[in-house]
């Protein structure tokens, strides 16, 4: 086998030549379903642009994607269609006016949407955009009002103890609520028909925990020395300089589609007009990160360049590419590393910029994941260029500065993780709310730190993530992660985090993982996780083999197995037999963004993985024949 894996080595990275773009970069999709898709057509409505040369094609990628039940599917073994999904679906193939409501198509999602309880059972950001636009009343289901944001940040309840993803969505969202804004669409269908009156809205504040962070807000709220009048309006300020002060180049709100999307309607609230300069660069940006996909147009969430980018240059070179390919990629890195503070330094007041973002254009919303990426993939050309020893110092140490009070790292800020979460009467708040530390960022923190920046297991940051990994190991031996699709993501990162740390195979934490992973290894020899393990909350087989779950596991187990192993060796017969595979595996989501709600198919993973998952198979091998 070791000729086939030589051969599938060489065949991924010759891929990657020919695909790398002449900056350096790799722009692989960031594909999330239809939700920004759908979006995307009632916001060119709204704002009047009839010329949107996106509008069809987008449409008809949502078109495309309806099952034969009237329903749109999250993932493809969700039993039933997605509620939310057909509803914000139905809504914009009407609005882009090329499907009639007395479509086929169009009956049948209807019937769909009733059968399921109709917008009185939808999530709350479907009722907010149905409010923005005037199809429903505003959801009483954030009794918050906008003066909170005046809150000091020594308040027991601030808008900064959330995460920056939380907030940057819920700024915008406060504003168009406090002014109760409703925006009326020319020529759009009356929903009245997507209404089941027999359901009735759920009571939501029935938590005494949840009425007492209410009241406490409402009470600092109240105890601000200005009146009511200017208070509202001193929050309405804030909240426009909020958002104003936190775009990025192109004119989006952090690079990221719903924020923007919902910045544009706040500032219309705030009595911008719909062709003010802001909200066309805003919109602007939005359009340029539409690109195509296997099944239409999609309207990316936002570009994975860096993401992309970091990955496969460390993968290359773990493969042994030592070429310009890579040195392109690393100088395309090297210009993007942050030196503008974000909200990351309100919990991290001594940090010093020096991390990466997740898109093409972010400048101020790092994150460790992607930083520890970009550091992972200079770590050899800092040791002999100035620019890029530079480079990696400020990122090292700002990775440092990063690790949370309980010994965990999470992704974009320090200590996120406020204790009222858990009592916010919203589905999964916590994926909106909290950014907490994960098995999937502390593990890989933990890789980096150990495999590239000469740090072990004496070293107190190290020791403190690999006391947080063994506290937080599931009771069947994985850990669940925050942002892959998920016990195998996260049980994979802390298994190379713990190996690279020194601590040993023979440890029970490490058996324990090492049987879990067999334990679930497919008869074909490869791994697959569904997405419903990420809405329960235990592993739950996917009843297929992914490329990319394969990969995961098969890294996973090289690093803790020093002897030989029929798992590994049948789960490496299944990669190298399926490296150019194209099914629905293939576009299964491997990532999550809120659990249940929003999922993510990067189309670099099969590239990456396997061939990271490749070189480590081929170096365990020399290891076993040398030994």
């Amino acid at each position: 086998m070791i000729r086939e894996a030589e051969q599938g080595r060489l065949y991924l990275a010759e891929k990657l030549r020919k695909e790398q773009l002449s900056n350096g970069s790799w722009d692989y999709l960031f594909d999330t379903g239809i939700k920004t898709d759908c979006f995307m057509i009632v916001l060119i409505r709204s704002l009047n642009l009839h010329d949107f040369k996106l509008t069809k094609p987008i449409a008809e990628r949502i078109a495309g994607r309806q099952e034969q039940d009237g329903s749109w599917r999250l993932f493809h073994d969700q039993e039933d269609g997605d509620l939310s999904t057909a509803i914000e679906a139905y809504y914009a193939l009407i609005l882009s006016g090329y499907y009639a409501e007395s479509s086929p198509q169009m009956v049948a999602a209807r019937e769909f949407i009733l059968s399921k309880g109709g917008i009185k059972k939808a999530g709350l950001f479907t009722k907010i955009l149905l409010a923005l636009t005037s199809q429903e009343s505003w959801p009483a289901l954030l009794p918050v009002p906008v003066e909170a944001i005046l809150l000091p940040k020594n308040f027991p309840v601030n808008m900064y103890d959330i995460s920056v993803y939380g907030r940057a969505n819920l700024v915008p969202i406060l504003v168009a609520a406090g002014k109760k804004f409703q925006l009326e669409i020319q020529d759009a269908p009356d929903l009245s028909c997507l209404k089941e009156e027999r359901v009735t809205e759920p009571e939501l504040y029935r938590s005494g925990e949840w009425r007492g962070i209410f009241s406490l807000i409402s009470s600092g709220v109240q105890s601000m020395a200005e009146g009511p009048g200017r208070l509202k309006e001193a929050a309405f300020k804030k909240a426009e300089t909020y958002m104003l002060s936190r775009l990025e180049s192109d004119g989006t709100l952090y690079s990221y589609f719903s924020c923007t999307f919902l910045m544009i309607y706040a500032l219309m609230a705030l009595g911008y007009e719909k062709t003010h300069p802001v909200i066309v660069k805003a919109v602007r940006g939005l359009a340029a990160m539409a690109a195509q996909s296997y099944d239409g147009v999609h309207m990316q969430y936002t570009t994975a360049h860096i993401w992309n980018t970091s990955l496969l240059s460390c993968a290359l070179q773990e493969a042994g590419v030592k070429d310009e390919m890579v040195k392109r990629a690393n100088r395309y890195l090297l210009v993007r590393q942050h030196s503008r503070f974000g909200d990351w330094v309100i919990h991290n007041p001594q940090g010093i910029p020096g991390g990466w973002g997740f898109s093409d254009i972010n400048s101020m919303n790092p994150d460790v994941d992607d930083t520890c990426a970009s550091l992972r993939a200079i770590q050899k050309e800092a040791a002999s260029d100035p620019l890029s020893l530079q480079a990696w110092k400020r990122g090292l140490n700002w990775v440092l500065s990063m690790q949370n009070g309980d010994g965990g790292w999470a992704s974009f800020e320090r200590n996120a993780n406020p204790p009222y979460v858990h009592f916010i009467p919203i589905s999964r708040a916590e994926f909106i709310i909290s950014d907490a530390s994960s098995a999937d960022l502390t593990g890989r923190t933990i890789e980096f730190l150990c495999g590239y920046a000469e740090m072990d297991m004496e070293s107190e940051a190290v020791a403190k993530g690999i006391q947080w990994l063994l506290n937080n190991q599931e009771r069947d031996g994985s850990w669940k992660s925050r942002w892959g699709i998920c016990y195998i993501y996260g049980t994979w990162a802390a298994l190379t985090g713990l190996r690279a740390a020194g601590y040993e195979a023979e440890k029970t934490a490490v058996r324990r993982a090492r049987k879990w992973l067999e334990t679930i290894q497919n008869r074909d020899g490869g791994w697959g996780e569904s997405c419903k393990s990420d809405v329960y909350s235990r592993y739950i087989p996917l009843g297929a083999s992914t490329l990319t779950h394969t990969a995961w596991a098969l890294e996973a187990l090289i690093c803790c197995t020093e002897h030989p192993s029929s798992a590994i060796e049948k789960g490496m017969g299944y990669l190298l037999s399926n490296l150019n595979k194209t099914d629905w595996t293939s576009h299964y989501p491997k990532g999550q963004g809120f659990a249940g709600q929003f999922y993510i198919h990067y189309h670099s993973y099969d590239l990456i993985f396997p061939l990271l998952a490749i070189s480590k198979y081929l170096k365990w091998s020399k290891d076993r024949e040398n030994a």
